[in-house]
């Protein structure tokens, strides 16, 4: 009777296991996309305080000046604070701070923060919109919830039901098609110092696609992308090619690097979770890279709820050409004249460590704008405990596109009073660069090439 008694309930484990999670909502549920939802499945009316304004359909203009591929034009640059956040004050505002942001405010007296008009200015495609509407009486979580499914396009929970659903949507949410960008990264010493580190990426997108004929789209896959390095010359050189899938248990991350030393393209199977990401001084792992990136299987996700949080938004000025990289660059902290901060509806989800499995961080808070599904503000835990890093990913809006798009990520490190910032574009002539590129480009053969050019 006990082995017949565990038998049927080993069955049914595996059976609850193996079944895809359903998140796919009514029709009637669907239906409030578009209208007292955002296509993108946000809140469109405002706050009851009057603090954070309707949605009316965000940017759609760059403006008067703009030329493809360059830098955008600040469309507030004639916004004035409405009052700053700083140590002193942080309590009168708590409610509204992530625990990382408080702390930061204590730990740095010169770091404060200029709250700003909150202007919803998320834009998409209409496209985009259309697959993400029709994703809502659609799409699933695939076995385990580390992939999607009955979807190639389109935020693919925008009514979200749980915690893994709201951080594949910002997995998967839009960023264009093929395109070229190149940014510099720099890990600021406690006392300021730092040696710039530049890259030159290409990213070609699969999921999401909206120009791709179907025969150019390989299915279960989210996107390519080269990561190249031209400087300091100690690091030039380098390449790294990724090839990323929806469902990275089932279909693991492909990395591979070009040594110029060595000549040589090698496998890289350490390009995922907790190693340390390139060139970072440890400042950060792989799957900090815009907040999060890659599998999903290593954590258990909780949506806590929604809240009003104050975070980066329409960050035109750390972003763009009006300030240099140094004068953005402080120590402890970047330059808070530079930054904007607004008031935002934020998605608060909660991923702790799963037992038997290994992270350097046993659990992290990721505060995910509702407007666009990109995470904006991150708490991350150490093995104790204890409060341990702040992530902060400045924004703007790619109008031409339109999207919603990251600009400076900011990783500090509340322990070793470092900091990583990226996405540093202050000093290059474009931000955005339509390609086009072909399979091959994006090839193990293609990195072999683009290393001995």
């Amino acid at each position: 009777m006990k082995n017949l008694t565990q038998t049927v309930l080993s069955a049914a484990i595996m059976a609850v296991l193996s079944a895809p999670a359903m998140a796919a909502v009514g029709a009637s549920e669907a239906a409030k996309l578009g209208n007292s939802l955002t296509p993108m499945g946000a809140e469109k009316a405002g706050n009851a305080a009057g603090t954070i304004p309707a949605w009316n359909g965000g940017l759609t203009s760059p403006g008067a000046g703009f030329k493809t591929g360059g830098h955008y034009p600040n469309p507030f640059a004639s916004d004035k604070p409405k009052f700053t956040i700083t140590g002193a004050n942080a309590d009168q505002y708590k409610d509204q701070l992530s625990p990382g942001q408080i702390a930061l405010l204590k730990k740095y007296p010169t770091w404060k923060m200029n709250v700003y008009e909150t202007r919803r200015t998320a834009s998409f495609p209409k496209g985009h919109y259309d697959q993400t509407i029709a994703n809502a009486t659609k799409a699933t979580l695939a076995t385990g919830g580390n992939g999607i499914v009955g979807t190639t396009g389109g935020i693919p929970f925008a009514i979200p039901q749980n915690g893994l659903e709201v951080i594949w949507n910002h997995l998967t949410r839009y960023r264009g098609e093929a395109y070229a960008t190149n940014w510099s990264q720099a890990a600021v010493t406690r006392d300021g110092n730092y040696t710039p580190v530049r890259f030159e990426y290409e990213y070609e997108f699969h999921y999401g696609s909206l120009e791709k004929k179907p025969n150019e789209i390989e299915q279960g896959k989210l996107f390519n992308f080269l990561q190249s390095i031209t400087a300091p010359a100690r690091l030039a050189g380098q390449i790294l090619l990724v090839h990323e899938f929806t469902d990275q248990v089932k279909t693991p991350r492909n990395a591979w690097t070009y040594n110029p030393g060595q000549r040589r393209v090698r496998l890289a199977p350490n390009v995922a979770y907790d190693n340390p990401g390139t060139a970072s001084d440890g400042l950060r792992t792989n799957d900090d890279f815009l907040m999060f990136n890659g599998a999903t299987d290593r954590y258990d996700w909780k949506l806590v709820g929604k809240k009003e949080l104050y975070v980066p938004y329409n960050s035109y000025t750390i972003s763009g050409n009006t300030v240099s990289m140094k004068d953005v660059l402080k120590a402890g902290h970047v330059n808070p004249d530079t930054t904007r901060y607004e008031l935002h509806r934020v998605w608060v989800v909660e991923a702790t460590l799963k037992p038997g499995t290994s992270h350097i961080y046993t659990k992290r808070v990721f505060y995910i704008d509702e407007d666009s599904w990109m995470n904006v503000v991150q708490d991350k835990y150490d093995a104790r405990g204890q409060l341990w890093r702040v992530s902060e990913q400045h924004n703007i809006n790619y109008a031409d596109i339109p999207m919603q798009a990251p600009s400076v990520e900011v990783h500090h490190d509340l322990q070793s009073g470092r900091y990583l910032a990226m996405g540093l574009r202050n000093d290059e002539r474009s931000v955005y660069v339509p390609i086009k590129r072909t399979a091959a480009d994006f090839s193990p053969n293609g990195l072999r090439r683009a290393g001995t050019r």
